[in-house]
């Protein structure tokens, strides 16, 4: 089959090559794929020059059963689904069943793919928020994969939230899509938060937390700020009477025994009824990887990148 491969000697670090075809494990499905999505992290670790060449990457994939698996969980041949794990940019993709979800009937596969690592995060991460009904909730880079997603599902759940986002332009958007507030650095946020999610690191995720109210918490998802959040001594030890603050980190695959069937379904769902928007700025055939993976690289590109196998 062929595959997204690391390759050090390309631009890009990646190239289509012809690998071996995944040999699923009993609770396993195959499935072929027809549509990948990138994410920041698996296109910048692609880079990395530890990272072997010949690598197969891509942590989301959507397509159709081939093969059900043996174990007799999942779905059976013919379904569409939604899968999250690893080495998925590929014509076929080995995945065990609890990292799938169903996929209904004339969703738009490419706008599905877009799901997995974005809004599985945004999801579980406004999960350990607690009860956000009523309360302000703050997300950094919400013009961006994880962010656009976490405006949407904080907005559903009730939240009053506040959206970060450098670029004044995606302000009218960013409403659109719930955000009550809209401002370029948390530094200006004048109305303390319960919580934040940080997709940014850096000197954002400081002024961040500094916004945070007494019993409020920051949960940090991402870096790409690439820069590390120097806090004063201050931060620890405030005079104002805002206590029991709490940063956290995050990462979805932390524990391997999560199974994400049920919110893939869910999510899934919520996209192919227009409730949810993926946000997609860059679609396109996936021969032109390169095109896609340097656009994200280089922060043109807010939003999603989706590639169609062809």
């Amino acid at each position: 089959m062929r595959a997204l491969v690391v390759d050090h000697t390309a631009p890009a670090h990646l190239a289509l090559a012809e690998v071996p075809d995944p040999v699923p494990n009993p609770g396993e499905s195959l499935v072929r794929v027809s549509a990948v999505s990138l994410n920041y992290g698996e296109v910048k670790g692609a880079t990395d020059p530890q990272v072997p060449a010949g690598t197969v990457v891509g942590w989301d994939a959507v397509g159709e059963v081939v093969r059900a698996a043996a174990d007799g969980t999942g779905p059976a041949v013919g379904a569409k689904v939604v899968t999250v794990g690893e080495q998925g940019w590929a014509e076929l993709r080995a995945v065990r069943t609890a990292r799938l979800g169903i996929v209904p009937d004339g969703a738009d596969l490419g706008a599905v793919s877009t799901i997995p690592v974005a809004a599985l995060t945004a999801l579980h991460v406004l999960r350990r928020m607690g009860q956000v009904l009523g309360k302000r909730v703050l997300i950094t880079g919400a013009s961006g994969g994880v962010g656009r997603y976490a405006v949407q599902l904080a907005a559903r759940a009730g939240a009053e939230v506040v959206a970060i986002s450098r670029n004044p332009a995606h302000a009218d958007e960013l409403r659109s899509l719930g955000a009550h507030e809209v401002r370029t650095d948390p530094a200006s946020v004048d109305r303390p938060v319960y919580g934040v999610l940080d997709n940014v690191g850096g000197r954002q995720m400081v002024d961040a937390f500094a916004a945070v109210q007494a019993e409020g918490v920051l949960i940090s998802v991402g870096r790409s700020a690439e820069a590390e959040a120097v806090f004063p001594a201050e931060a620890f030890t405030p005079t104002d009477g805002r206590h029991d603050r709490a940063i956290r980190t995050f990462f979805l695959f932390g524990d391997p025994t999560t199974d994400f069937s049920a919110d893939l379904t869910w999510l899934a769902t919520q996209v192919a009824l227009g409730s949810l928007d993926p946000g997609i700025s860059w679609r396109g055939s996936w021969t032109r990887y390169d095109e896609a993976s340097s656009a994200l690289l280089e922060a043109r590109l807010h939003g999603k990148a989706v590639l169609e196998l062809d």
